[in-house]
């Protein structure tokens, strides 16, 4: 409120009150102090939002590391399985080999001098077998086992009977420390042929090996 002086005709001031100058001083200073703590806050937010962003940035990329290296893994897995497979085929086979060498060194070793080698072939067919089951014993199932064939053949001499020689070289192979726990039969089958106006004697022999030897 104003005080009007009616002589000079203009409005006399209130005179200032130490308490009214703190009301004043305050009501300019709590929007002042507001408006500094809403500033202050945003600028902490601003910081904390960036650190944030910076920590997600960090997360984003040791996640793409992770992947990669999951990707990797799983390369290398399948690469592992690929040469597990290979090896043991490898395996197998030089295995096979191992288990031949003896055969073909007895039957050099006993091959008569009468007679000439003249092919070697190795035949396998499957048969069925019933095997007892490895989680239960009593129970039995089939599976193929490999049966392998040795088929010799060979020649006698223009007027060589070799009849006797090859009966010799069966019984020697029957009775042989290393074969005859492994064979199951041999048989012997004879042909006469013609050749160069000469009959020429042919032999096969076959050797029957037991089922999965």
């Amino acid at each position: 409120m104003f005080t009007i002086d009616l002589l000079n005709g203009q409005a006399i001031p209130l005179k200032s009150k130490p308490g009214s100058l703190a009301v004043i001083a305050i009501t300019v200073a709590i929007p002042v102090i507001a408006a500094m703590g809403m500033i202050g806050f945003y600028r902490h937010s601003k910081i904390v939002v960036s650190m944030k962003q910076q920590e997600i940035v960090k997360c984003q990329l040791e996640v793409d590391k992770l992947s990669d290296a999951v990707e990797l893994h799983r390369e290398l897995e399948k690469k592992k399985i690929a040469y597990s497979s290979c090896l043991s085929e490898v395996k197998s086979s030089i295995k096979r080999h191992t288990q031949w060498s003896p055969v073909l060194t007895t039957l050099m070793e006993n091959l008569p001098d009468s007679v000439v080698l003249t092919s070697l072939e190795l035949e396998r067919n499957f048969v069925k077998i019933k095997v007892p089951k490895k989680d239960d014993p009593k129970e039995k199932k089939e599976v193929d086992v490999p049966v392998r064939t040795l088929r010799l053949g060979m020649n006698g001499g223009h007027q060589t009977n070799c009849d006797e020689a090859i009966r010799d070289l069966r019984d020697d192979l029957r009775c042989s420390a290393f074969l005859g726990p492994r064979l199951d039969n041999i048989r012997v089958s004879k042909k006469t042929e013609t050749l160069q106006e000469q009959n020429v004697v042919s032999y096969e022999m076959s050797c029957l090996f037991k089922p999965g030897m």
